[in-house]
């Protein structure tokens, strides 16, 4: 069986992994904190290939801005 990169199939958004910066900016900009973030789960493939750990925020680029 060949394995392939799941960020490269069509089906599936770009995810991006912020850096602690990068977090803070967004947390501010929204007003919110941590936790009111949307949940992603820790077996994801696309967080596992992008090495998230849990606490990191991911950012989702969606080609739709309704999906």
């Amino acid at each position: 069986m060949t394995k392939f990169a799941i960020r490269d199939h069509e089906t599936v958004p770009e995810h991006i992994l912020l850096t602690p910066e990068e977090a803070d900016g967004v947390l501010k900009a929204f007003g919110i904190t941590a936790p009111q973030l949307p949940k992603i789960h820790v077996a994801d493939p696309a967080a596992k290939e992008i090495g998230a750990k849990v606490g990191d925020i991911i950012k989702v680029v969606r080609k739709s801005t309704t999906a």
